[in-house]
């Protein structure tokens, strides 16, 4: 998993509120379990006519922010099923970072699973921003992990909470697997023990 250290890219502006997980990837789109391959399906159907012809007033259609890294968006982003397709296409499609006032808890936990952060701000932090790329097209972002800030191209910062273990596992771009290979010289001694001890649980 690549670590989030510092991300800078123009601001998406994704203007709606409960956003759920069918609309960030349908489920037709379910059936793979791989990781790759489902940014194209990023919000399909806001994307895209019936035909498969990209909508011009779509944002993710429109330069520059077809190629952004950090998407804005209102409250209780990623509600809905738990699916983690969600987050899988948000990173393949290469969206590191997503700031709005709320997120649903699941999906906030899948996102920190594929490296990719939640940054909760206050409605009002939000409307600025919204406001901003509005008066400002291409308006930028700067986001540094380390120092909880944000700044924006014109010069704004906030900064902005985030749990300490969350903060540890994208700062060194650790999912749980690798937290817990963190420790494997433990395990194995763990492991080694428990056959010197009970060795007949590991016959045959």
């Amino acid at each position: 998993m690549e670590a989030f250290t510092v991300v800078e890219s123009v601001l998406i502006p994704l203007d709606r509120a409960n956003v759920d997980t069918d609309a960030i990837i349908p489920k037709q789109f379910l059936k793979t379990i791989e990781r790759q391959g489902l940014g194209r399906h990023l919000f399909h159907d806001w994307r895209y006519e019936d035909d498969g012809t990209p909508k011009a007033d779509f944002v993710l259609n429109r330069p520059p922010y077809s190629g952004g890294k950090i998407l804005l968006a209102r409250e209780n982003f990623g509600c809905g099923s738990s699916r983690e397709h969600a987050p899988w296409a948000l990173a393949d499609f290469g969206i590191r970072a997503v700031v709005a006032p709320s997120f649903a808890d699941i999906f906030a936990n899948n996102c920190v699973q594929n490296g990719i952060l939640t940054v909760t701000l206050s409605a009002d932090e939000v409307e600025h921003l919204f406001q901003a790329v509005q008066s400002r097209p291409g308006y930028g972002l700067r986001i540094d992990l380390a120092q909880g800030e944000i700044q924006g191209s014109d010069g704004w910062r906030t900064h902005f909470e985030v749990a300490p273990g969350t903060r540890h596992k994208l700062l060194h771009g650790l999912d749980d697997i690798g937290i817990t290979l963190q420790h494997k010289e433990a395990i194995a001694r763990y492991e080694a023990q428990r056959r010197e001890q009970f060795p007949w649980l590991f016959r045959g």
